[in-house]
C-alpha cells in the first residue's frame, strides 16, 4: 500500500499520518521530519533548508527528490509506506511516478481562514518534532516527551499567510493531476481529528478489501 497524504499547510497531515501508520503498521515518511533532521545537525543541507523553509519558500526539487529516494528504499517500506509533505509540485509528481507507482493520494481540504486560526495556537516540540495545541497563555509542555513548546517561525500569521500562496501556486495544481491519474481522494479535514481519520479509514478499508478480492 503506497499513499500520498495531500492539503494545505496545518490541515492535520502529520496527526493523520501518524493515525494511519499505526493502525495500518506501513511507513510514515515525512520530508518535513527529516529536514527538520538534517537542520538539527546543522548540516550544509540543513542550514541551506533552514534559511529557505523561515521565509516560507519550498526547498529545491532535486535536494527533496533524493531524500525521498533513497528513504523509499529502505527496508521498513517493502509492505508499504505513507508520503507526508511530498510531492508538493507537479515536477516533484513526476519524480516520484518514474521512482514508484501510487495506490491513492488522501486529499485533506481546509479553508484558508480554517487554518489560520489553528496556527495561532499551534506549538512544536523541537527535541522530538511532536506538534500540539495550547489552550491559552499557561505555558505547556509537549505532551510526548515532556519537552518545551515553541512556534515555529513559519507559523506567524504572515508567514502563515505566504505558505498558502506557496501552496496554492505550487502544490494545488496537483490535484487536477492525480484526478486525472483516477487517484484523488478527497476528505473534509475541517472536521474533529478522530472524523477526518474515520473518513479516512473507511477509504483504505475498502481498498485493502478490494485488493483482497482482486
Amino acid at each position: 500500500m503506497k499513499l500520498i497524504l495531500l492539503g494545505p499547510p496545518a490541515a492535520g497531515k502529520g496527526t493523520q499520518a501518524e493515525c494511519i501508520r499505526e493502525r495500518y503498521s506501513i511507513a510514515h515518511i515525512s520530508t518535513g521530519a527529516m529536514l527538520r533532521a538534517e537542520i538539527a545537525a546543522e548540516t550544509p543541507l540543513g542550514l541551506l533548508a533552514k534559511s529557505i523553509i523561515d521565509e516560507g519558500n519550498l526547498v529545491p526539487d532535486e535536494i527533496i527528490n533524493e531524500m525521498v529516494k533513497r528513504r523509499i528504499a529502505q527496508d521498513d517500506c517493502k509492505n508499504g509506506f505513507l508520503l507526508d509533505g511530498y510531492p508538493r509540485t507537479i515536477e516533484q509528481a513526476n519524480a516520484l511516478a518514474e521512482i514508484c507507482g501510487i495506490d491513492a493520494v488522501i486529499d485533506i481540504n481546509v479553508d484558508s481562514e480554517v487554518i489560520i486560526s489553528r496556527v495561532a495556537s499551534r506549538r512544536i516540540c523541537p527535541s522530538c518534532g511532536h506538534s500540539q495545541s495550547v489552550s491559552g497563555e499557561a505555558e505547556e509542555d509537549c505532551a510526548k516527551c515532556g519537552g518545551e513548546l515553541i512556534r515555529r517561525a513559519d507559523d506567524a500569521p504572515e508567514r502563515m499567510r505566504h505558505r498558502l500562496d506557496v501552496y496554492r501556486e505550487h502544490t494545488e495544481p496537483l490535484i487536477n493531476y492525480y484526478i486525472e491519474r483516477e487517484l484523488l481522494v478527497p476528505i473534509d479535514g475541517a472536521r474533529t481529528i478522530p472524523e477526518v481519520s474515520e473518513q479516512i479509514f473507511a477509504f483504505i478499508d475498502e481498498m485493502i478489501g478490494e485488493n483482497d478480492v482482486e
